[in-house]
């Protein structure tokens, strides 16, 4: 009784913090902002004492210029946070943003995005990560599997189930492919897809985010880069973006009619 009561709070929690994605998705959201913002920044200040931090002015100011024109550009809830941008000095190529206004740049993607909308289209697609709360959203999934996985390991001791160890295998492994995976390659798809929106509005050539995997493609052709280790295969991404780019590039339009362009220049 009390294994089925735990049961039925957890599922009834999920549902009360059902959430949808900007695009219409549905999410389980059971952390709050504060909460997320905390770890943010705990998370960035770690990765602060850890890693090399670039003083070089020209790259520092070239990263703001891009980050600062897209930020401009998002809901005024994010648009009005107090963004700490650091580029730190190392040969990765990679990029994060984290709840609470944290961004990161490693000087190793300056390599492979060759102009400012290239970065534009990176750092375009992290923010969006911060905007559908794809970190809320992973952390609750995951939260939610290993309640799951708790109350079926309890409840199989309790009936002594031949094999417990092997089910519980297999089970975690089904959870992880079933479940934890396909959220993640969701939320690449759906962030690619706010970015470029982003993008657009900002100022930047969408047409060069194809341009940019197609790069990450022949720098990764050795080996996996990192930015390329949890994320959808290049070809798939271009093909997703190709399908967007018809509305990015009225938005892009739009915004060149009426305004003046982002010169961010390294």
């Amino acid at each position: 009784m009390l294994k089925a009561s735990a049961l039925v709070a957890a599922t009834a929690l999920v549902l009360a913090a059902c959430a949808q994605s900007p695009t219409g998705r549905n999410q389980i959201m059971l952390f709050n902002d504060a909460e997320l913002s905390k770890m943010g920044a705990q998370t960035f200040e770690q990765l602060k004492a850890e890693t090399p931090i670039s003083k070089d002015r020209n790259t520092i100011q070239y990263v703001q210029c891009i980050t600062g024109a897209l930020i401009n550009v998002t809901p005024a809830e994010y648009a009005r946070q107090n963004w700490e941008v650091v580029v730190f000095d190392s040969e990765q190529v990679n990029a994060f943003a984290l709840p609470g206004g944290k961004i990161g740049i490693y000087t190793g993607l300056l390599k492979v995005a060759e102009n400012q909308s290239q970065l534009a289209a990176v750092v375009g697609h992290e923010i969006a990560h911060v905007m559908a709360g794809h970190s809320n959203e992973r952390l609750s999934t995951n939260q939610f599997v290993q309640t799951a996985l708790t109350l079926s390991s309890t409840a199989m001791k309790a009936y002594q189930v031949q094999y417990q160890n092997e089910l519980m295998t297999a089970f975690g492994l089904g959870a992880q492919i079933g479940v934890t995976l396909p959220f993640s390659r969701a939320h690449e798809t759906e962030a690619d897809i706010m970015g470029l929106d982003l993008m657009a509005k900002a100022g930047f050539e969408p047409r060069q985010a194809v341009n940019l995997w197609q790069n990450m493609a022949a720098a990764g052709s050795g080996g996996t880069l990192e930015i390329l280790s949890t994320h959808p295969l290049p070809q798939n991404r271009i093909t997703s973006l190709r399908e967007k780019m018809p509305n990015a590039m009225r938005t892009y339009n739009e915004r060149k009619a009426a305004t003046a362009l982002p010169q961010c220049r390294l």
